[in-house]
């Protein structure tokens, strides 16, 4: 039976919805190419939209009209519907941002009631189309894939009305990720000034109680902390944590492990006020500052160096993120692919701190700044969480189909 779970009060006796294909309600085209031999073709004021760049409100190509009339380049208008048949981001849908041309890469799909309706449709079945269609999640779609997809549909006003509900919690999702992305920028910003720059041994910017308090002193990070302390012994069971358990200063699992299955690189026995330094592609800044809240033992990956602070832990875990340090590391780093940083190294970098009492007041500010960071993460997800419920009761599921 083709309905949906919910439906809003004014439907609930508007009888099933009726299962066609993309093709029977939208009008459907790709674009292509203009030759790249042709000079004047590029550089006018036509938005060349690539499969990359579906959702995005610019584009780093433009196209003249000669070269659109020259070519098999198709308009789109902003709210038309993108597809991305090609590239990494094979299977991802956009509402177009802008009017411009696309490529072969792209499908676009106009409906004949509404966009946002198909939007909100496709993007709750994406992950499905792509395990379906392509091949190990790697591949590419082909148009008449999409075009062939059967969905169930209600009548135009219900679709509208779906359309509707979902776009308000959208502007709403954006409207907190812009939040979100401006206490980073502000924090970013922040760590700036309150760190010197490289040469330095002075801040831009320093808290009225410490400006006249004279330079940081410039040390080897092996003199602020311990590196890799020693153990005795492993628990006989402990929380495991490896690169995968940490992004973004989150903790994002805890696994349990007995001893005798740890792996051999389970060697760092944490204590709260830890820092564990992702040694591996330490560009990522996946670092955690342990402030452990169980009873549970925890013990990290050999792929972190461990650092436990001879003054305020919270102002090392600050100054490790700051882009003086970063840069210094990765100019250390060896390899390609995983460039890596050994704790010998890690341990010469010289880094410039200030008296305990400012490095306390610095660790503080930036803290609270974290802490804001992290509610605004967490209202952020449970909207897209809320949403993501909301769409799965609003649209039929695949397997009623």
């Amino acid at each position: 039976m083709t309905v949906p779970r919910l439906r809003f009060s004014e439907f609930r006796d508007s009888g099933e919805w009726v299962e066609k294909s993309i093709n029977d309600v939208c009008k459907t085209f790709s674009g292509g190419t203009p030759s790249t031999s042709e000079k004047g073709f590029y550089g006018g004021n036509i938005s060349f939209i690539r499969s990359a760049e579906i959702d995005k409100s610019q584009t780093e190509l433009f196209l003249t009209n000669e070269g659109l009339a020259n070519s098999s380049a198709k308009l789109v208008k902003k709210g038309d519907v993108l597809v991305a048949l090609y590239g990494a981001n094979s299977g991802d849908v956009a509402l177009a941002k802008l009017d411009g041309a696309i490529n072969q890469a792209i499908l676009c799909l106009k409906s004949d009631n509404s966009n946002q309706f198909i939007y909100q449709y496709l993007c709750l079945k994406e992950d499905w189309i792509v395990s379906t269609y392509i091949q190990g999640g790697q591949g590419n779609l082909s148009g008449e894939i999409i075009k062939s997809l059967r969905l169930g549909f209600p009548t135009k006003l219900e679709q509208q009305k779906i359309a509707d509900c979902l776009s308000s919690l959208d502007e709403l999702i954006t409207a907190q990720t812009r939040k979100l992305d401006t206490l980073k920028t502000h924090k970013k910003g922040l760590m700036q000034q309150l760190f010197p720059v490289e040469g330095e041994t002075l801040p831009r910017l320093r808290f009225p109680e410490f400006r006249d308090a004279g330079k940081w002193k410039e040390k080897r990070l092996i003199d602020i902390c311990d590196i890799n302390p020693s153990n005795e012994h492993l628990p006989q069971s402990f929380i495991y944590i490896d690169l995968e358990s940490v992004v973004a200063g989150k903790l994002l699992y805890k696994k349990k492990i007995e001893l005798q299955d740890a792996p051999s690189r389970a060697q760092r026995l944490l204590k709260n006020g830890d820092i564990i330094y992702q040694i591996v592609r330490p560009y990522q800044r996946n670092n955690f500052f342990c402030d452990f809240d169980d009873e549970n033992h925890y013990v990290a990956s050999t792929g972190y160096a461990q650092l436990r602070s001879f003054g305020e832990s919270k102002f090392l875990y600050q100054l490790i993120h700051a882009d003086t340090f970063v840069n210094k590391v990765i100019a250390k780093c060896t390899g390609s692919n995983y460039p890596a940083i050994n704790s010998s190294d890690l341990a010469e970098i010289n880094v410039a701190t200030p008296k305990l009492p400012e490095q306390q007041k610095i660790a503080d500010c930036l803290s609270s700044l974290d802490e804001l960071i992290t509610a605004q993460t967490q209202k952020l997800d449970t909207l897209q969480v809320h949403k993501k419920g909301l769409m799965q009761q609003l649209f039929p599921s695949i397997k009623e189909l």
